[in-house]
C-alpha cells in the first residue's frame, strides 16, 4: 500500500496514468489475487481486453475498478466506484461482490431486454422469485462470495493511506444495511427509519400484518429473517422505495449499532 496518497480521488485521477493506477491497485482486496490467481505484481495484465479495468479519467471525482475472472465474462469478480462527497470526504457508491462459477438469474433486465435499475424502475418478477429461492437477495444476480469481513480491514488501510479516519456508503437494499451494521458501521442518515422498519415487522406491526401465504416476497415467516424482510422490502411494503440511508465507518471503530437484534439471515 502506498503511503502519503493524495487527499482525495479527484487529486488522484489528476497523475500520469501509470501512477494512479498503482494506486488504485490498492483497492483490491487480497482475496482477489490468492483465490483467482491474478498477478498482484502486474494486475493490468492485458488479455484482450484486460481482466482489471480502471476507470479514472481526468477532471474526474470518481473511480471505478472493475475486475474479472475472464475476460470474456458479462459480471464483475468484484466492482467498486468510489468518490469525493462535497466536503471531500469518500463515499462508496457500489460495491458489487459475484463468484462468477454461480448460476446467474436475469433480474437487472426485465423481460422486454429493458435494466430494472436494481428493481427500482422495473422488474423481472420470475428472476426475483428464482434468485430468493436460491437465497439471494434483493439486487443480486449471481451468489456472493462472503468476503466483506476480509474486505473492511484492506479498505480501511487504503481510506486511512489518503488521510481520512472515516468513509461514507450507501446501502441499496436491507440486507446491505443489516451488513454494515455487523460489520460496524453507523447511520450519518437513517437510523430511526431501520428501528421504525424493525418495529413493524414484529408482530402487530404494520408491515407485519401485510405479509401473507398470497404474495411470494411477501409470505408469512418473512418478518423473521433479514433476507425475508428485504424481498418485502423490495416489494413495496414500506409504500416506498428504501433509499435515503447514508451509513459511515470510522475507521478502526466497531459502531455496536444493532436494529434487528437477534437477526437471521
Amino acid at each position: 500500500m502506498m503511503s502519503d496518497l493524495p487527499h482525495t480521488i479527484r487529486e488522484i485521477n489528476e497523475l500520469p496514468e501509470a501512477d494512479k493506477h498503482a494506486v488504485y491497485k490498492g483497492l483490491l482486496p487480497q482475496w482477489v489475487f490468492e483465490q483467482y490467481g491474478i498477478d498482484a505484481n502486474n494486475p493490468e495484465e492485458r488479455r484482450n481486453p484486460p481482466i482489471i479495468y480502471f476507470r479514472c479519467p481526468k477532471n474526474s471525482r470518481a473511480v471505478e475498478v472493475i475486475v474479472k475472472q475472464r475476460a470474456t465474462d458479462l459480471d464483475p469478480l468484484f466492482y467498486i466506484n468510489l468518490a469525493d462527497t462535497l466536503t471531500q470526504q469518500l463515499i462508496v457508491l457500489l460495491i458489487v461482490v459475484n463468484d462468477p462459477d454461480s448460476p446467474r438469474y436475469n433480474t437487472d433486465f426485465d423481460k422486454q431486454g429493458n435494466p430494472t435499475q436494481f428493481g427500482t424502475i422495473t422488474r423481472n418478477i420470475p428472476a426475483e422469485t428464482s434468485a430468493m429461492n436460491a437465497g439471494l437477495s434483493p439486487g443480486q444476480i449471481r451468489r456472493g462470495l462472503r468476503v466483506f469481513k476480509e474486505s473492511v480491514p484492506f479498505f480501511e488501510d487504503f481510506v486511512k493511506s489518503m488521510g481520512h479516519d472515516l468513509f461514507f456508503i450507501e446501502p441499496l437494499a436491507y440486507t446491505n444495511a443489516i451488513t454494515f451494521e455487523r460489520y460496524g458501521f453507523n447511520y450519518m442518515k437513517g437510523l430511526q427509519e431501520m428501528k421504525r422498519i424493525h418495529h413493524e415487522f414484529l408482530p402487530g406491526g404494520e408491515f407485519h400484518e401485510q405479509l401473507t401465504a398470497e404474495n411470494p416476497f411477501r409470505q408469512p415467516e418473512a418478518w423473521k429473517s433479514v433476507r425475508g424482510r428485504s424481498w418485502a422490502i423490495h416489494d413495496g411494503i414500506l409504500g416506498q422505495p428504501f433509499s435515503g440511508l447514508q451509513m459511515y465507518k470510522r475507521i478502526g471503530v466497531h459502531a455496536g449499532v444493532n436494529t434487528f437484534p437477534d437477526a437471521v439471515w
